[in-house]
């Protein structure tokens, strides 16, 4: 049973119909049991992941069900935004013969999405203390395990809401993607029990900058303040800021053996999961982190990233323009010493 689908209603949390998860006719599994039940057929370090859409997705509702979408093992529809999460993961992989129940359990957590940015913040709220009460489900079935957690724009408010209200030991690797949240309320997550003992994985591109800017613009008192979209100066050890859109930090990622393409388009909220190679290094942060650890790619990566509205630029500033032929031309010389042998990128050590 490596996907469990599970809905944060207002009633409480609930298993959607069609879940993958086995019921008796007479006593349908509740959400702990169903939990419970996983959790026994994991090996004790199996990865424990949790999956929060963004807005615009709703339960139940034909063509916004993220059950049947983006958390499915196969998607029903055929749009390119729609691809499966879990199966990117390790978690839905195709036949009979994979041992998936081995590489842990994934959740899809589903909540109301819908609405205009206003309605559909509030609901992410509402949402974030379901969340932490679905990881307090987690913990009471397995005290000793952390869980993960993978959210893409107001998921990841969700995940950053559910933080606080969780106790220390709690969560293990946050993965904010394109995050629609402020940095005020991150460091706030990162000052709590939970927060201290976590690791933040803060995926950002340039691409997403209207977005934010859009996002701050809108949220009232925090009106103006900067999104985690722009980083986290003066960031705690447990946080890394990585910016797949820029070179250098492409040519790093590309010498720990996670090439990523450059961007193709100037504006677009769904690259960090769409991006070609994204999930392999998702992957790899899951179920190989004591090869990938947070402090090898902070070493990685801790530079300055580029300034908001660098996609936008056309043409190029000169100092953003010969920014980017250094970075290039590093990333060249890294693949030539690939090549020729002289190097051997792989995850745990960096170029």
């Amino acid at each position: 049973m490596p996907l469990l689908q599970i809905t944060a209603r207002k009633t409480g949390l609930t298993l959607p119909p069609l879940s993958g998860v086995p019921v008796q006719d007479t006593a349908p599994l509740s959400p702990e049991k169903a939990i419970a039940a996983a959790l026994a057929a994991l090996p004790p370090d199996a990865p424990v992941v949790v999956l929060v859409h963004g807005r615009g997705y709703a339960p139940g509702i034909p063509g916004k069900d993220p059950h049947s979408l983006i958390f499915a093992p196969h998607p029903l529809r055929p749009e390119p935004r729609f691809l499966s999460w879990p199966r990117r993961l390790g978690f839905a992989l195709p036949g009979a013969n994979h041992r998936v129940a081995a590489r842990g359990l994934c959740i899809g957590f589903g909540w109301e999405g819908r609405g205009d940015i206003w309605t559909a913040t509030r609901n992410a709220d509402r949402a974030a203390q379901m969340l932490a009460r679905l990881a307090q489900m987690i913990r009471r079935a397995a005290p000793g395990r952390s869980i993960d957690l993978i959210g893409h724009s107001l998921g990841a408010r969700v995940i950053l809401g559910a933080v606080p209200l969780l106790g220390e030991g709690a969560l293990g690797r946050l993965f904010l993607l394109a995050g629609a949240d402020f940095a005020s309320r991150a460091e706030a997550a990162l000052a709590t029990p939970a927060g201290r003992g976590a690791e933040f994985f803060n995926i950002t591109s340039r691409e997403n900058d209207l977005y934010d800017l859009l996002y701050e613009r809108s949220q009232f008192p925090l009106r103006g303040a900067p999104a985690i979209g722009r980083g986290l100066p003066g960031r705690a050890q447990n946080w890394v800021d990585i910016q797949i859109d820029n070179d250098l930090t492409r040519a790093r990622l590309a010498a720990l053996g996670f090439a990523l393409p450059p961007p193709r388009l100037r504006i677009c909220h769904w690259s960090v999961y769409l991006r070609p190679g994204i999930f392999r290094l998702y992957r790899a942060l899951l179920h190989d982190r004591q090869r990938l650890t947070l402090a090898q790619l902070r070493s990685c990566l801790d530079h300055p990233g580029d300034g908001r509205w660098s996609r936008l630029l056309s043409p190029p500033s000169p100092r953003l323009a010969l920014a980017r032929s250094a970075a290039a031309g590093r990333q060249g010389d890294i693949a030539s010493e690939v090549r020729s042998g002289r190097a051997q990128p792989s995850p745990g050590s960096c170029q």
